[in-house]
């Protein structure tokens, strides 16, 4: 008699994030810059309270998003916030179903 047991998968729910499946949604969100990382001038934008924020173009993205690649441009230096919105966890994760649901 063979074992007719058939082992049970659990496949993910969400599919990993990696640069090459990222999709930049956080380069939709506002980016206050609070601490100096070196940000080129020609990125930065104030906003309507006086404050030092990532300049996003007419698009909504940010200035330093490459659109062909969806990586950013200014990677090494890029703000405070980016370093510490880390790829693959609940607040990425949270944004990109936000994302998704906006164009469903």
């Amino acid at each position: 008699m063979t074992d007719s047991h058939i082992p049970v998968t659990q496949i993910p729910t969400e599919s990993v994030v990696t640069c090459s499946t990222c999709a930049a949604c956080c380069c939709q969100l506002e980016v206050m810059l609070i601490t100096d990382t070196g940000v080129p001038e020609r990125y930065i934008d104030t906003d309507e309270w006086g404050g030092e924020v990532m300049l996003r173009l007419d698009d909504g993205w940010c200035a330093a998003l490459d659109r062909n690649t969806m990586m950013c441009t200014i990677y090494e230096k890029r703000p405070l916030i980016c370093r510490e919105f880390e790829t693959g966890e609940a607040d990425c994760l949270n944004e990109r179903q936000g994302i998704a649901t906006a164009y469903r």
